[in-house]
């Protein structure tokens, strides 16, 4: 990956190869790295509700802050987490990049994500809209907030055994 972008200096394509950068860590596993990407304070959420803004009152599949993504990575590295043993393999697709806000200090993009699983000899895909604020720092662009929006988020959904 090349250098990341510095305050002021960011572009669609420094957000595409960023957030392309995130999907490949975590098609392979490599949440440590994945970790690192997280700016303090932030939020890994994946809502029930499709159209709510209001995560910390509604009901969610995922609301994580840092301390709780660190957790869910441990179980899924432990082998603690009964849908992650064994671990699923996965490829995933970004694309569809749209910069909503930017400022000196954060950008706001979203884009389309499909999600490949192959588990137990069976596939099954996943289909979400994600947006993603990126807090743009000396060291380059960070995420501070992640939230993924599954097309079928209120319907029925079987154990999901690793992160979007």
């Amino acid at each position: 990956m090349k250098d990341l972008p510095v305050k002021g200096e960011v572009t669609l394509q420094d957000v595409t190869e960023f957030l392309w950068h995130e999907a490949d860590l975590l098609d392979r596993r490599d949440y440590d790295t994945w970790l690192a990407l997280w700016a303090e304070g932030g939020f890994y959420v994946i809502p029930v509700d499709k159209e709510s803004e209001d995560f910390a009152n509604l009901l969610n599949i995922a609301y994580d802050n840092a301390t709780m993504r660190e957790m869910r990575v441990r179980r899924f590295q432990q082998g603690f987490s009964i849908s992650s043993a064994p671990p699923a393999d996965s490829v995933r697709t970004v694309s569809r990049f749209v910069i909503e806000e930017q400022d000196s200090d954060t950008v706001r993009v979203r884009a389309a994500q499909h999600v490949v699983e192959d588990k137990f000899g069976r596939q099954r895909t996943f289909a979400a809209n994600v947006t993603w604020v990126l807090q743009v720092t000396d060291e380059g662009l960070m995420i501070r907030d992640k939230i993924v929006r599954l097309l079928n988020s209120d319907g029925m959904l079987t154990s999901i055994s690793y992160l979007f």
